[in-house]
Parts: structure tokens; sequence; C-alpha cells
């Protein structure tokens, strides 16, 4: 939702956009390979800027579900919304109070309602500022659960991830998204696992020739800060840290 924060917050827009955008989540790295996290996944989105409201939301998406054979278990209201939202689903299912229904991007936030499938969320409808609509739900979950997609698990997730990354054009490098392949190609090799591409095969030998150049310098810069090593030799701390642990 990014690229529409301008619209959220002036008050002269109104309007209503939808798009499937790709995702890279890593904070969910740990989790992946759970059967119910993904690294990369793509997200169905719908964006009204004071024009509809959170019952013609919930109307929408829950006709939507409804074509792909999908009703959720329950959805979960924040408390301080139950009274005004529960009538809009009109009885069409459970639901349930949940204090965690709250959503905050710096100065954009707001209560949402979310939708749940076998204990999974399968999507979210947030109303921002209190006059907008944000909606999300994940393409995988939703495959995954009409049409029975299994999914990969966390090495097979991280080695297409790195691949799509990839194939997109980015590169391995010390910032922003090449920082984060880097990160992710090191993840492969911590695992055990490997991938047929060069990007793979540098970052190996590169992790070899930074570990070798930490325990040379160790004992000689043993006071330095992990932002120092980091700045000055390119060496993430964590990592040499976990390698010599293996």
């Amino acid at each position: 939702m990014q690229q529409y924060k301008p619209f959220f917050t002036d008050p002269s827009h109104s309007g209503t956009v939808a798009n499937s955008q790709a995702c890279l989540r890593m904070g969910d790295l740990d989790e992946i390979g759970d059967g119910t996290h993904l690294l990369h996944f793509t997200m169905l989105g719908l964006f009204s800027f004071r024009e509809m409201t959170v019952g013609n939301a919930i109307d929408f998406w829950l006709d939507f579900l409804e074509t792909v054979g999908l009703v959720p278990d329950h959805v979960t209201i924040h408390p301080d919304r139950l009274v005004e939202w529960t009538p809009l689903y009109r009885g069409r299912g459970p639901i349930v109070p949940d204090p965690e229904c709250m959503w905050s991007d710096g100065s954009i936030s707001g209560y949402c309602t979310e939708f749940y499938k076998d204990g999974v969320e399968i999507g979210n409808i947030v109303n921002p500022l209190g006059t907008c609509i944000d909606v999300g739900f994940g393409l995988e979950r939703l495959d995954m659960i009409v049409n029975g997609t299994p999914q990969d698990d966390a090495l097979g997730t991280l080695c297409e991830t790195v691949m799509t990354i990839v194939e997109s054009g980015y590169r391995p490098g010390h910032k922003e998204q090449g920082y984060v392949l880097r990160k992710l190609l090191r993840r492969i090799h911590k695992m055990g696992g490997t991938l047929d591409h060069p990007f793979f095969k540098e970052e190996v030998e590169r992790q070899k020739r930074l570990r070798a150049k930490y325990l040379r310098l160790r004992d000689r810069h043993s006071e330095m800060s992990p932002d120092w090593w980091f700045d000055t030799h390119g060496i993430d701390l964590s990592d040499i840290s976990e390698s010599m642990e293996e």
C-alpha cells in the first residue's frame, strides 16, 4: 500500500483501486516451511479512499470468497469496533473479539477485521484513519486452502524466493534488496542447501574469506562494535558467530 499513502492522508481525494503485487516478508523468515508462512507471496489488494465503507468491503470479500468455494471459519474484530461492525456481517459466520486487530504504518493506522480458515489468517480489512479501506488477501494461502496446493518446505521456499529476486534483476549487495538477497543466500548455505547459480557460489566463497579475515583481526579489534565490523570490513558478526558454532 506504500504507493497509496498520499491518497489516504489527502482528505480531498476519493476513489477505489485494486491491485496484485509481489511481497517479500522478511519478518516471517524463521516461520517459513510451517505450512502457513511464506517468504515471497502475491497480495491481492483493494484500496478505497473515502468511497467504500467497511460494510461494502465485507460484502465484496465474502462474495468473492464464496465464488471460489471458501467460507471463513470465523472472523475477528477489535473489541472497540465489535458493536459497530458485527451487524455488517449479517450473521454470515462466527465473530471473535481480538484486541490485536489493529494496524499501523507510521502516521496511518486503523482498526481491522480478519478472516480465518483452518486456523490460518487468509486476509483482512483495515479501516485506516476511520475513513478509508485497505484490504489484503494472500493469493498463495487462498490457493493452498481452495485447491489443496502444498507449500514448499523452508529450504524450497528460500530457493524459490532467491530465484524470484534474481529474475527481477537484483544482485547481491550491501544495501536494500541486494542485502536481502545476500542474506537469503547465506541462509540457504547455513541450512545445508545449495543453488545452481553463480550468486550462490560467490556468496559461499565470500563468507569463507570474511570468516578467515575475522579470525585474523578479532584479537586486535576485540573491543570494536558490530557496526564497525560491518562498515569497515563488510563482516556481519551475526553470520560469523553462527558459522563459528557449526
